[in-house]
């Protein structure tokens, strides 16, 4: 694993499994902001909301909802799968709590959690760590918000099928919204033909455009 610093100075890792990097390298924390929370969880109107991410990676998008769920004074069960965790030394040399002024004790108690149990991290945060593929996974009741942040499209080209999509589809409230920061034809095809309303918006800097999908009701 090699650690990259970003445009905005926080950290991202280059996968030497995947070839690839984990975060945008126009900006870590700008990226997943943009995608993750404010096009994404801060579109759900519930005081009670439930997240499932898809990849857990660097666990940046679970530090970010954890710290927007006491904000928002919501509160958030956060679900992640991850098949592939990185090890400890890798997350310590991460700065991600230096990046967004936070005391480096909540970006570690997320990573120390058990897998597959919940445990509560904060007053407004519970955290479920899924230790499988996620075609495997069960996403355990519903939810109402997905981050769909895998490997992309032509790295795990099996997580971003019209299949994968139906399930996820499946495991969501009416309404529901997901978001990603591909926006490749192939994919929002695959979404739609899962039975979702798929619109583009804006992407975060580097991206022209990323998707937003949601279960029903109106754009």
């Amino acid at each position: 694993m090699e650690l990259r610093l970003t445009a905005d100075g926080s950290n991202t890792i280059f996968s030497d499994i995947f070839f690839e990097t984990y975060h945008s390298v126009n900006g870590a924390v700008t990226e997943s902001t943009h995608v993750f929370i404010n096009a994404g969880l801060k579109r759900c109107t519930k005081t009670s909301i439930r997240v499932f991410e898809v990849g857990f990676g660097t666990g940046l998008n679970a530090l970010l909802t954890c710290v927007e769920a006491e904000k928002l004074l919501v509160d958030i069960e956060y679900h992640s799968v991850e098949l592939y965790p990185l090890e400890m030394e890798v997350i310590k040399s991460l700065n991600y709590s230096d990046s967004l002024s936070l005391n480096s004790q909540l970006f570690n108690s997320l990573h120390k959690a058990p897998w597959n149990v919940t445990v509560q991290i904060s007053p407004t945060f519970r955290l479920r760590k899924i230790s499988s593929s996620l075609q495997e996974t069960n996403m355990l009741d519903k939810f109402d918000v997905v981050y769909f942040d895998a490997f992309s499209p032509a790295i795990q080209p099996e997580l971003w099928t019209m299949e994968v999509f139906s399930k996820i589809y499946n495991n969501l409230h009416n309404n529901a919204i997901l978001t990603t920061y591909c926006a490749k034809g192939e994919v929002r095809r695959n979404m739609q033909a899962a039975g979702f309303k798929v619109e583009r918006l804006p992407g975060p800097p580097g991206k022209r455009e990323m998707l937003r999908a949601t279960k029903g009701g109106s754009l």
